[in-house]
This record gives C-alpha cells, sequence and structure tokens, in this order.
C-alpha cells in the first residue's frame, strides 16, 4: 500500500491540492443562559458574539492550504449575496475558483450557550450548482489540469452530480490521484479514484443497495466490497473510536486504530480528509496518509471540533495534531497570543542530554519545535560516517516526546533559512559554544527574538557515545 495508483509525487517542493465540492457558511451564535422564556419553557439565550467561518468544502480547503507544502484551489458554486461575499473572504491562502450558483448562501447556524450547542438553524441554498456556461467550465478544467491531488469534498448539494464536472473529475483521476469524501445525497465517486473515504454510517448506506446485509458487515468488509462497486482503488472507513479500515488493490486490508477522543466530532471528517489528501500530494503513499489523517482528526475531535479551531482563544496548543507542521503549531501560538520556541541540531543519536535540554526549551513558551538537519546535511557537517539514524527515525523519535510539538527539517548546513520562514519568539540552543556568538542570534533578534543557551548534561553527547560503543567492540 505504498503508491498511490501507481501516480508518482513530482518532483517540486510545492504541490497543487484542488479542492471540488460544495461550500457553505457556517455560523456560531455565542451567548449565556440565564433565565427561561415566560412564554414556553426554553431557555432564552443572550446573544453575546455571533462567528462566522467557511463549512463543507470550504473548510476542507482552509485545511489543507494551513500545509505550506502544498497550495490549495477551491472549485465551487459561490453564491453572488452578501453571505457569499463573506464566505470568500474568510477563505484566506486558498485560490477560489467560483462557479455559478443557485440560490441564496446555504448557511448553517448553531446556537451555543456556556460551550452546549442547544439547536442548529440551517437556512439558503440549497447551494446548488448554477447554469454551467462555457467560461465556468474553463475554469475548472483548467484548475483540475494544474492539481497534483484532487480532494472532492461532497455535502450533498449537488456539485458531484453536475455531469460535465463529473467528466473532468473522471479525466483527472485517470491522470493523478482523486481523493473522494462522499455523502449520502451526493453522486457516487468517478471510477479511478485514489481514495473514497466514507463514514461507517455512508459506508452502510451507499453498500445497502447492492448488498443487502451491509448493516450486518464489518468495517473492512464494507471497505472492500465498496471498492469493487465503486471501481476505485482504495476505500477506507472510518469509524469514529474505532479507527480507519482501508481495502485497496493488491493489499491485506490495513486497521489504522485512533486515540480516543472527547469533545466536539464537528469537521472531523473534513481534517480526516484534508490530511490524508495533503499527505498523498506530498509523498504519494497511502498508508502514511491515512495514518497521519486518522492522529489529525482524533486531534481535532479533542480540540473542540470546528468552535474550538475558529475561536479567538483557540485550545491548547498540546492539542495540535500528533503531525502537525511547524507552520501549523505557529499559526496556533501566534493566534493565542503565546511564545513560540525553536531549537535545533543533527540529534543524531538522542540521549539524556537532548532530552534535557528539550524540557528546558519546552519550559520557556507554550510550544517547542526542533529544527533538524537533513542526513545530508549532517554528513557534511559530522563526516561520511554519520548520521547513525536516519532523518525518518530522528523525526518519528522527536515528536514521540511530550515536550515537542512539532519536528522540521533544513537541509542547508545553518538554520537561518528555516528560522527566517518559522520566526519563533525564542531560540534555544545547548550551551556548549564556549561564548561564541551563534551565527544565527542576529536573524534571530531581527524580528524581536531572543537567543537562549541551555547547560547539558556533563558528558552526554553523541560522538562520546558512539566512541564508548566503538571501543567495547
Amino acid at each position: 500500500m505504498s503508491p498511490v495508483a501507481g501516480q508518482p509525487v513530482p518532483a517540486r517542493s510545492v504541490r497543487r491540492v484542488v479542492v471540488v465540492g460544495d461550500v457553505l457558511l457556517d455560523r456560531e451564535v455565542l451567548g449565556g443562559v440565564h433565565r427561561v422564556a415566560p412564554d414556553a419553557p426554553v431557555p432564552v439565550v443572550d446573544v453575546e458574539d455571533v462567528r462566522e467561518s467557511p463549512g463543507g468544502a470550504g473548510l476542507t480547503a482552509l485545511l489543507a492550504a494551513l500545509d505550506p507544502s502544498v497550495e490549495v484551489s477551491l472549485v465551487a458554486p459561490v453564491a453572488g449575496d452578501d453571505a457569499g461575499g463573506r464566505l470568500r473572504a474568510l477563505l484566506r491562502g486558498v485560490d477560489v475558483v467560483a462557479l455559478p450558483h443557485a440560490g441564496a448562501t446555504r448557511r448553517k447556524s448553531r446556537v451555543r450557550a456556556d460551550g452546549q450547542v442547544l439547536v442548529r438553524l440551517d437556512d439558503g441554498g440549497p447551494g446548488t450548482p448554477g447554469e454551467l456556461d462555457g467560461a465556468a467550465l474553463a475554469a475548472a478544467g483548467e484548475a483540475l489540469a494544474a492539481a497534483d491531488v484532487v480532494l472532492v469534498s461532497d455535502y450533498g448539494a449537488g456539485t458531484t452530480r453536475e455531469p460535465r464536472l463529473r467528466a473532468l473529475l473522471g479525466e483527472a483521476a485517470r491522470r493523478v490521484p482523486v481523493v473522494w469524501d462522499p455523502h449520502p445525497r451526493g453522486g457516487p465517486p468517478v471510477p479511478g479514484c485514489a481514495l473514497v473515504t466514507p463514514n461507517l454510517a455512508e459506508a452502510r448506506g451507499a453498500l445497502a443497495a447492492h448488498h443487502p446485509d451491509a448493516g450486518s458487515l464489518r468495517a473492512d468488509e464494507l471497505a472492500a466490497r465498496l471498492r469493487a462497486v465503486w471501481d476505485v482503488a482504495a476505500v477506507c472507513v472510518t469509524a469514529g473510536s474505532g479507527g480507519a479500515h482501508c481495502a485497496a488493490a493488491g493489499s491485506e486490508a490495513l486497521h489504522l486504530p485512533a486515540v480516543p477522543a472527547t469533545g466536539d466530532p464537528c469537521g472531523a471528517g473534513d481534517r480526516f480528509a484534508a490530511s490524508a489528501a495533503v499527505e498523498v500530494a506530498r509523498t504519494g503513499a497511502l498508508s502514511p496518509a491515512l495514518a497521519r489523517a486518522v492522529r489529525d482528526a482524533s486531534a481535532w475531535v479533542a480540540a473542540g471540533g470546528t468552535h474550538g479551531f475558529f475561536a479567538p482563544a483557540p485550545a491548547p496548543v498540546r492539542e495540535l495534531p500528533a503531525g502537525a507542521t511547524p507552520a501549523e503549531v505557529a499559526a496556533r501560538v501566534r493566534a493565542s497570543g503565546g511564545t513560540l520556541v525553536a531549537t535545533g541540531g543533527c540529534f543524531d543519536v538522542l540521549h539524556a542530554g537532548h532530552v534535557g535540554c528539550l524540557e528546558a526549551a519546552r519550559g520557556l513558551g507554550d510550544a517547542l519545535v526542533v529544527l533538524i538537519n537533513s542526513d545530508d546535511s549532517v554528513r557534511r557537517l559530522k563526516g561520511p560516517g554519520r548520521p547513525v539514524v536516519g532523518q525518518a527515525d530522528r523525526e518519528r523519535v522527536l515528536r514521540a516526546l511530550a515536550s515537542v510539538d512539532a519536528v522540521g527539517v533544513f537541509t542547508e548546513d545553518d538554520p537561518r533559512a528555516a528560522l527566517a520562514e518559522l520566526r519563533p519568539d525564542v531560540w534555544a540552543k545547548g550551551g556548549d559554544y564556549g561564548g561564541a556568538e551563534l551565527p544565527e542570534a542576529e536573524l534571530v533578534r531581527s524580528w524581536g527574538g531572543r537567543v537562549v543557551l541551555l547547560p547539558y548534561l556533563d558528558g552526554r553527547s553523541t560522538t562520546s557515545i558512539l566512541a564508548a560503543g566503538a571501543g567495547r567492540s
């Protein structure tokens, strides 16, 4: 389950994810309840704030755009009313290819009092595509032609049933990986999709028309049968706390356990699909994409779903997805007014000195990003026999530490380029420089950051550990 549909990942560093689907405007009406209405036994909500955010395929596109390794386009019907204008303005970082839209903007409003959702109100819409003229079809086709990965985010408003759009998506599936997040009221995935991601209820509903025993099947059995029905390369059925079950061509069933999470599941499916598509765009490999998607969806629920993500004071940084990128961590910390700490080095053979330094660095702020030298960079700095531990394994071990929020890799011999992009508030380094000025210190201070040296534990170094091992052998 390695390459997706046999399609290689392009050599360029930034790849394009094109999201196609139905958009809507999510609204949160926030307030408190202090009394019961005199004319009916219902709570009275004193409204304190109203927040608006992209929903449906708009949220999916926004989540994908958080990853700096991809550029994101959104192809979707967008209404020309005031709500549609506000929706487009909220899609910062996303290139919107607006198709004609029938009717007013579709809106979902949740009335929330003291953290509890009391009622959801749906209005506008239905959000269906308007009459697609030649210009609209050409714009959609041009966007899809530039895609490295296509992500269909279906919210049942009719976009995925439009015959000419389906034809364009079918053509795309023959060129690049297409990830399809289905909806019970939407069109079926086009043949040749690389990955389809129904949840358990959606999978049972989709299979019921073909197999009367669909309600009694396990998630992995549903995935296998739907793969044949839809004629796609892989189907991954998500089952909440039960994780995900994937059936792929030429492979045994894959089970990806989830970390149990208690919280708001709203938007978890969008988070799953966006993470999977971005990872497919980055690596072309299915298993790592699904593993990241499961981790990110669990963390999304624990962090409060869409409410937690869009809240002005976001969930604590420690509740970020386990595979969060440095850019995602930095954005969340800055949004909450926190302090971002970064440190760096080879971290070839992780030892007690490293662990102590990382714990001390994490204590200087609200999140810690570790920047590590690539394998080629380590070889240039340390010699042809290093690193002993490869880059991927060094990343994985560091991410497993409670003190580390994200790990990034830089290919240069020093971290200045990576630091200029990250711009941490604090740059912490192990204090083994003998009073010499760090080459990156001036750069860090240029944006108001500060440099902090931390003590190493005496006698702990990778070099001494390797030398001791060589002596014993």
